[in-house]
């Protein structure tokens, strides 16, 4: 059935009453659809709709909906409510949950929550934003190395059930270190006496607790694991980050990466949920910023208009219609390198000790996009511009190499060294790099302009 139809329907049974009804058709959408389902609602229906669903999916289900009916919620409802939905959501989410509301609805909300579970929420809300620690979860299943398969299997049937995942199983020692972990398939294959030492996997991929989530994300993907232990600076393993806080994660940082490509500050708001005022101030201080390197862009052509003035012929007036050919070019050549280099950045597939390697890479790549170019250039500018001679053609072609080469190093080298700097390589793209290959491809176009006109005899 088409979800339109589906919304219709369930709107329908809450505008009749029938409760009970809409209770069972709720209850054969998974908890996605549901959670998106009460996005379309209004503060008094979300809240009717919400006390409809039955206790053991309704902090699933408030786990999917977005921050701000998270909150119409949690200010809605009693204390009682709160807590119990504090209790029956994993650790992980609470988390997620409690760092995107204001101050004083996370006070309201902790005060409710179980002194135990207080706690715990705390002790992660400690640690830095956009950490290992901070993405963890304290819901999944530790063995001792000496453990049998059988009183393994034993545990899993009677706590499996709360756990986030039960697929890798964690082995630790006597004094909670990590010693190895054990995917359940094979042990579930293995005879049940085995113990669990002798069938785990020592080599053990794992992060520490102030990691930052980007590296984890980007160990997750390099070795396809539904989940990564974390690690305390002893060695401890104190949680796990699991795959579905992981596509967060690298959904977030994917969108912080566009958005810093596009030089605008990186927002979690919804496009259509936020004002254009923000929208406004997102985007000012970059536009600002180029602006201001723009104005060494207008210097560089002022500073060259009695060159323009003076060129014998139509040289002068070729040379213009040229510029922003010129600059668009060099432009575009920039962005591509650099669209390369912070992709294989972000994938690991470059480090900074690859710097001359991509370098010498970009060069060659620049020498031969040049050369065609240089020759596409000549013969456009030549017979395709009314009075312009071959001189003229050779300083619109050659500057455009020259461009081209200075545009492919800036944009191979800009975002490396951002990264050396601890800067995000993100911000040294396209509008960035065109903005400083503008002002570099005139400073070259003129130089060439003037040491070849200089040699033209005047007409």
């Amino acid at each position: 059935m088409e979800w339109e139809a589906i919304q219709e329907r369930l709107n329908s049974l809450l505008e009749k009453g029938r409760h009970g009804e809409l209770r069972g058709a709720m209850m054969m959408l998974n908890e996605v659809d549901i959670a998106q389902y009460m996005e379309t609602l209004d503060k008094e229906k979300l809240l009717l709709v919400f006390r409809i669903l039955p206790k053991d999916i309704s902090a699933d289900v408030f786990s999917y909906m977005s921050a701000e009916q998270k909150q119409t919620l949690i200010e809605s409802i009693g204390d009682n409510e709160i807590r119990a939905l504090i209790d029956d959501m994993f650790l992980d989410d609470a988390v997620d949950f409690l760092e995107e509301l204001p101050a004083s609805v996370v006070k309201r909300v902790l005060q409710n929550a179980d002194p135990e579970k207080r706690n715990l929420i705390n002790q992660f809300l400690r640690y830095p934003e956009n950490s290992a620690g901070s993405l963890m979860t304290i819901e999944y299943l530790e063995f001792q190395g000496r453990d049998t398969v059988r009183q393994a299997m034993d545990l899993i049937r009677k706590e499996g059930l709360d756990k986030e995942t039960i697929y890798t199983l964690y082995i630790i020692d006597a004094t909670h270190h990590l010693i190895g972990t054990l995917a359940l398939r094979k042990m579930i294959l293995a005879s049940e006496d085995t113990v669990l030492a002798d069938i785990m996997d020592r080599n053990v991929v794992l992060v520490h607790t102030l990691d930052d989530q980007e590296q984890v994300a980007e160990l997750v993907r390099r070795y396809d694991l539904m989940a990564i232990p974390v690690v305390d600076k002893e060695d401890r393993l104190v949680g796990i980050i699991t795959a579905d806080d992981i596509m967060d994660v690298i959904e977030e940082e994917t969108t912080e990466d566009f958005e810093k490509m596009a030089a605008l500050t990186p927002s979690d708001d919804e496009y259509l949920k936020t004002s254009p005022f923000k929208l406004a101030l997102n985007r000012i201080p970059w536009l600002l910023l180029m602006a201001v390197i723009a104005i060494f862009t207008g210097l560089i052509i002022t500073n060259y208009e009695t060159l323009l003035q003076d060129a014998p012929g139509k040289f002068g007036i070729i040379l213009t219609a040229c510029i922003p050919m010129l600059m668009d070019t060099g432009g575009n050549c920039g962005a591509q390198s650099s669209t390369l280099i912070i992709r294989g950045l972000s994938l690991g597939q470059i480090t900074l000790k690859d710097f001359f390697k991509a370098l010498w890479k970009e060069f060659r790549v620049a020498i031969i996009v040049g050369a065609v170019l240089f020759v596409f250039t000549l013969l456009r500018v030549r017979y395709l511009n009314e009075g312009a001679d071959w001189s003229v053609a050779f300083v619109v072609a050659a500057a455009l190499w020259c461009t081209i080469i200075l545009a492919k190093a800036l944009g191979c080298a800009m975002p490396m060294l951002a990264k050396k700097l601890g800067l995000d390589p993100a911000l040294m793209a396209s509008p960035m790099i065109t903005t400083i290959v503008d002002m570099s491809s005139l400073f070259i176009y003129f130089t060439i302009a003037s040491a070849v006109i200089s040699r033209v005899p005047a007409a």
